[in-house]
């Protein structure tokens, strides 16, 4: 008995279809092209300029010194390197930790430089570039004052002082059990609040525990038993442009192996915390 088998007819399209189908292949590549020529990258060796984000209230990274107005720090240097590499004109804009996700999105700036903790919440809404220093935090108060030990930080009555939105707020909002958590916004600093005796410690890193040491004779800071919130330190670039994210982590490889990394992190006193 004679089996019929169906057989698939090679299918048809209209003559719509087939016009709206090649104009998809052709406009696909295009769409791709004139989005890599939309890269940052571009467009700052076309303008000549380059608008970095920094806070300038961070100790040895990004601090604007009062007396001379000028920023100063490891990422005030290599900004400069950088803007030199692009061969343009380089422009701060003043941002902070708990602004600068919003001012990259807005355009104001396309790249942040003030060692921006690298994690995984703030990378759901930017782009994080290979690591430049690698830290954990610290404790700094005044001597003499109720906190001795790292032990001491925890306890009932104790106001610990952290700058609002930094990586340091929430881990320590889920360390904390017995102390109470003073989040400090900018314009006014931890330090500040030390100084006027309204905290009794301050939880940072170790770029600003070593300076604040460095330059307050009344401070000392308190090294915990054991590393918390090791944490890596990035450049920050908006979603989206990787061709600028290659750019800028070719310039992190570059200063690293050609000794600017080192050079600016030793001027500063950091080159304990440069990532391998």
């Amino acid at each position: 008995m004679l089996t019929l088998v169906p057989t698939r007819l090679p299918l048809r399209l209209s003559p719509m279809l087939c016009v709206a189908a090649l104009a998809v292949a052709l406009v696909a590549p295009s769409a791709a092209g004139a989005q890599a020529l939309q890269s940052r990258l571009f467009e700052v060796t076309k303008s000549k300029k380059l608008r970095v984000c920094q806070f300038p209230l961070y100790y040895s990274i990004s601090f604007r010194n009062p007396k001379t107005g000028e920023i100063e720090g490891i990422d005030a240097d290599l900004s400069k390197e950088l803007a030199k590499e692009l061969g343009a004109e380089l422009e701060i804009v003043e941002s902070s930790f708990g602004t600068f996700i919003a001012d990259l999105q807005a355009n104001k700036c396309e790249i942040g430089m003030f060692g921006v903790g690298a994690s995984l919440r703030r990378a759901q809404a930017v782009e994080f570039s290979k690591p430049y220093l690698l830290t954990n935090i610290y404790a700094v108060t005044r001597k003499g004052g109720p906190i001795k030990s790292w032990a001491d930080v925890d306890k009932k009555g104790v106001k610990a002082a952290v700058t609002l939105g930094s990586y340091i707020e929430p881990f320590m909002k889920s360390y904390l059990k017995n102390a109470e958590l003073v989040s400090v916004a900018p314009p006014n600093t931890r330090e500040g609040e030390l100084v006027a005796q309204r905290v009794d410690v301050i939880i940072t890193d170790y770029p600003t525990a070593i300076k604040v040491t460095d330059e307050f004779d009344w401070a000392k800071t308190i090294v915990p038993e054991e590393k918390l919130a090791v944490t890596p330190y990035a450049y920050v670039v908006p979603q989206g442009d990787q061709i600028w994210l290659n750019y800028i982590n070719l310039f992190i490889d570059t200063i690293k192996l050609d000794g600017r990394l080192m050079k600016y992190a030793k001027k500063n006193k950091l080159d304990p915390i440069v990532a391998p």
